[in-house]
């Protein structure tokens, strides 16, 4: 990894720190701000045409079948999870039912069901997301794959793990980063983001072999998350990193990333 340009910054750290805090004190008091929560009689309620609907624990094929329920019963809709339905049904028990039996399912006055993909609306309102993205990182190759949870449309917390791939050194790096977007529900939607978290960083074996260093860093970015098709979207950013040292000099590094992400 070549050498990223060095520069000192006496109060950036204690500004970067200053900054991650009042954000993240913004972050919690919007996730104590009331959810308006859907209404009984607005869920959407399905008659089972199969000889019986299977119900699972959880949103998968790896879990196990817990209950069934019988032909001409009916089921209401509580939530969706990429292909599976959480369904609540008249005695009150909720599971999750796949969508291929969803699909043969009846509306109360007998015509059949029709369960539209993931459209721009879901991409708007989904509180999990999870991508890998790959670029520069001051002059280096990084790897990162991240995991989002939307606190609401425009507030996200995110977790990144990056693996840093340079010519004269490699590296680890992890980082906590809240983001904000504006414009949630266009399909180019802009966003900001700010965070912090620490770097691992090993040098390749040389004639003078440096040591290993672990540093704390900070940073601010910004880019765009475009909407693709179904359940996934196109993200690219750039950051700006503070790298705080041991030494008497930070360091500053530009990050350009580009990729893919699933959201649910």
């Amino acid at each position: 990894m070549s050498e990223p340009s060095t520069t000192t910054i006496p109060s950036t750290l204690q500004q970067i720190k200053a900054l991650v805090a009042t954000c993240l004190c913004a972050v919690a008091l919007q996730s104590f701000l009331p959810v308006p929560a859907q209404a009984e009689d607005e869920l959407r309620s399905v008659v089972v045409a199969d000889p019986y609907l299977e119900m699972r624990t959880g949103p998968g094929r790896g879990y196990p079948i817990f209950h069934v329920v019988d032909r001409g019963e009916s089921v209401q809709i509580v939530m969706q999870r990429t292909s599976w339905y959480l369904v609540r049904s008249d005695r009150g028990k909720e599971g999750w039912v796949e969508r291929a039996q969803m699909e043969k399912t009846l509306q109360p006055d007998g015509q059949q069901v029709s369960f539209a993909a993931a459209n721009i609306e879901d991409f708007t309102n989904a509180r999990w997301e999870t991508g890998v993205l790959a670029g520069d990182f001051g002059g280096a190759n990084i790897v990162s794959l991240y995991g989002s949870y939307s606190l609401n449309p425009n507030i996200a917390v995110e977790f990144w793990g990056s693996q840093i791939l340079g010519n004269f050194s490699n590296g680890w790096m992890a980082s906590f980063n809240v983001v904000h977007e504006a414009f949630p529900e266009w399909r180019v939607s802009p966003f900001f983001t700010l965070g912090a978290g620490a770097i691992y960083t090993k040098p390749k074996s040389t004639i003078i072999q440096g040591e290993d260093r672990t540093d704390q860093i900070g940073h601010v970015g910004a880019g765009f998350r475009v909407y693709a098709a179904r359940r996934f979207l196109l993200r690219a950013e750039y950051k700006s990193y503070v790298v705080f040292t041991s030494r008497d000099e930070n360091e500053e590094v530009e990050e350009w990333k580009v990729g893919f992400a699933f959201f649910f």
